[in-house]
This record gives structure tokens, sequence and C-alpha cells, in this order.
């Protein structure tokens, strides 16, 4: 199999973006990780991974700051891999698949789970992109162009 070109060091934010979290294992564990999985054996047997794929992706995920590592909250000499800022920072994309996979991945009366508030167990509203003065956005309406120095 031909080895990838990375794309740390594109100058599309897209591009570097599916570098550190655009990997399917790796978006597993970080939905695991906001799930409240630490341990290497919880995500193992969660997602049902060999175990030399997510050590490569767990590495990965440290290498990028999206996870790091803790003692064990038990005091045992387990650590534990606990998500960052930058990790928790990826919620929003999480939600925004889960969202997209609600209207677009499932057949009707297929069984899923949906995202609820603790608070009050409704639904939460979907993602919207909004202009600064509160415009609803869709795709016709953005262009891309440099960013300013």
């Amino acid at each position: 199999m031909a080895k990838r070109n990375s794309l740390k060091e594109d100058a599309c934010p897209v591009a570097r973006s599916m570098e550190a979290i655009g990997d399917c294992w790796s978006m597993l564990i970080i939905r695991d990780a906001m799930l409240g999985k630490k341990r290497f054996g919880e995500f193992q047997k969660s997602l049902g991974v060999a175990k030399n794929i997510l050590t490569m992706r767990l590495r990965a995920l440290l290498d990028d700051g999206l996870l790091k590592l803790e003692p064990g909250a038990d005091g045992s000499a387990y650590q534990e891999y606990v998500l960052t800022d930058k990790g928790r920072a990826v919620f929003p994309i999480m939600v925004a698949l889960r969202q997209w996979a609600e209207d677009y991945a499932f057949k009707p009366g297929e069984e899923t789970n949906i995202m609820v508030d603790r608070e009050t167990g409704r639904r939460i509203r979907k993602l919207e992109l909004h202009a600064d003065d509160g415009r609803l956005l869709d795709l016709g309406d953005v262009t891309l162009k440099p960013a300013t120095a």
C-alpha cells in the first residue's frame, strides 16, 4: 500500500484537521473519551480494534495534543487517557457528524440513539451556521479568501 503524504503543513484548514482527526479510529477514540472511557482496555473493548492499531492512534492523538496521559484516578499504576482542551474542542464536530448521520446514514425506523440535553432530557437543536449579523448561512452564501496577515 502506498504511503500517503502528510497534510500537517497544508494551507487548507480542512486538510490539517483531517490530518489530526480524520482517521475513523481516531474519531471513535475521541467519541469514547467524550463518553468517559479513559483506559486502553476500555477503548479496545468498545471499539474492537486491533491493539497495534489502537496503540498507534492513541499515540498520534497524544502527539497531536488531543489527549494527555494522567495517573489513574483510582491510585493504581495504570495511566488514563484524558481529553485536552484541544480534544474537547472536537465536540461540535462530533455533534455535526452525528446530526448528519441521523439524517442520512440510517434507514427509517433503524435503531440508533440521539443526543439530548442532560438537564431537560430534550433532543438538542440542529447545528446552524450564522453570519455575524445573524443570517442563517448555506453553502452558496460563503466563499474563501486569503487570511490577512
